[in-house]
């Protein structure tokens, strides 16, 4: 069963994994975000994806915090673009002692996801702050404006923005505009909307945009994704919009 709800962290989403054994995993889509997880006791990191990531090993139990695209490494220590298409023990980025203290700590507790979202809060608290003017760049990206435009409007210049999107997101600005538009389109998707009207809206060109788009970054069909929807519908597990499972 898969749940998510708002984090206590601005713009953070908590969300949390259980199973009763091992089970094909559906893939994981790009999302622009990165994750802090709890994996049966290890903490993780999952780093920006530029492609569909299918997680190849099992934990019973998984609590994350999915952050708010470029909030991550401000609060992780490393720049976005060192852990893409990643997946990275905590300990590598923390040291092992305090990724095993923390870990432990988390597993002792009653409800490791409050745990966890506790644990981000702490570390957030008088060190981090969001970025307004990164959060002004996914804004516009996510509402489907030109790259060169949003430049424009943040006051950057393209090789400033690119630069400041590899350390934030992963990727430079056309790429998480390339996900987030194909977060719209899948979002429609999900809602019933065709396919050459969810393309259009949200904003390819035409229907066979948005299917090389889906292969490109999500490693399937429209219609293998429909059906997944349709399938995860009827079965009332709700079909996760960006947890990361472990690698």
């Amino acid at each position: 069963m898969y749940e998510e709800r708002p984090a206590l962290l601005d713009g953070a989403v908590l969300w949390t994994r259980t199973a009763a054994g091992p089970t094909a995993e559906r893939p994981v889509l790009p999302d622009g975000c990165m994750d802090l997880i709890w994996a049966d006791g290890s903490l993780l990191v999952a780093g920006p994806d530029t492609r569909a990531y299918a997680p190849a090993e099992f934990a019973a139990r998984y609590a994350g915090i999915r952050f708010a695209p470029g909030d991550a490494p401000g609060l992780l220590g490393v720049p976005a673009h060192e852990l893409r298409d990643r997946r990275v023990a905590l300990g590598a980025l923390w040291g092992e002692a305090e990724a095993r203290r923390l870990g432990e700590r988390i597993t002792e507790a009653p409800d490791p996801a409050a745990a966890l979202d506790a644990l981000v809060l702490r570390r957030a608290a008088g060190v981090f702050t969001p970025d307004p003017l990164l959060r002004a760049v996914v804004a516009r990206l996510a509402a489907g404006r030109p790259v060169a435009e949003t430049a424009r409007e943040v006051g950057l210049g393209a090789r400033q923005l690119h630069r400041r999107s590899l350390d934030a997101f992963g990727y430079g600005p056309k790429t998480l505009a390339r996900v987030l538009r194909l977060q719209r389109a899948l979002a429609l998707v999900r809602a019933g909307v065709p396919y050459a009207e969810a393309a259009v809206r949200a904003g390819c060109a035409d229907q066979a945009h948005l299917a090389r788009e889906t292969r490109a970054l999500a490693g399937t069909t429209l219609g293998a994704y429909a059906r997944a929807v349709g399938a995860s519908a009827k079965s009332e597990t709700p079909l996760p919009s960006g947890s990361r499972t472990t690698a």
